[in-house]
């Protein structure tokens, strides 16, 4: 090899040095960046990471208060449940102690508008098909049958309801008393001024409760 072709081939050598000396230099350059970035993006995720952490504390003590909450709902509830339960039983027994006030007074006096009664029945009940009823009092005699409706108050609906329902059932009930006169009326230990009216102008009897005694406040019975 002549001193030319030598010195060319080391010139050759040393420009693919530089170049290689070049890349190498450009890629120390974006590992550097490279490295950098990865940094920065571990500093996000330790970020994250701390804010995540956060908020499952947040959401641990959220889901405490809701259980604590649910609990006293629960406990609410609970005390709702059975206070029902008790103005249910004390409506109940109410009713029942009405029912037997009217009951033996006129078991004692079998009379409502001078008309005589022999016989008294309770909680008179029948079905005969689709159709049933139950009856709180019942007065029998030879050629008449009076219903009593008994309530502890009673509403315009009662009354309603009797002139509706227990009324037209009744000989369908009961068709032993179809020739029968059949009379109606209420009962109770509160009658709003309005309800015994419209009682009273349907042509029913309306027993109330003065002192110890019973009283009738009707007008003409009608005969259903």
């Amino acid at each position: 090899m002549s001193d030319n072709e030598l010195k060319e081939l080391m010139a050759q050598l040393l420009a693919s040095q530089a170049k290689t000396d070049a890349q190498i230099a450009k890629t120390d350059a974006q590992l550097a960046q490279t490295d950098a970035q990865l940094a920065k993006t571990d500093a996000q995720l330790a970020k994250t990471d701390a804010q995540l952490a956060k908020t499952d504390a947040q959401l641990a003590k959220t889901d405490a208060q809701l259980a604590k909450t649910n609990a006293q709902l629960g406990k609410t509830d609970k005390t709702l449940k059975e206070a029902l339960r008790q103005l249910g039983g004390i409506g109940q027994s109410q009713g029942e102690v009405a029912e037997e006030y009217f009951y033996n007074a006129l078991e004692e006096k079998k009379e409502i508008n001078a008309i005589h009664f022999d016989a008294i029945a309770q909680n008179f009940y029948n079905k005969v098909g689709d159709i049933e009823g139950e009856y709180d009092i019942v007065l029998i005699n030879g050629k008449s049958v009076a219903i009593v409706e008994t309530k502890y108050k009673l509403k315009d609906e009662d009354v309603v309801h009797l002139l509706n329902k227990q009324i037209p059932n009744f000989k369908i009930l009961f068709p032993m008393y179809k020739e029968h006169q059949l009379y109606a009326g209420i009962a109770g230990f509160k009658i709003p001024k309005a309800t015994q009216e419209k009682a009273i102008k349907n042509g029913l009897f309306v027993l109330k409760r003065k002192g110890e005694v019973m009283e009738s406040v009707s007008q003409t019975l009608r005969v259903y």
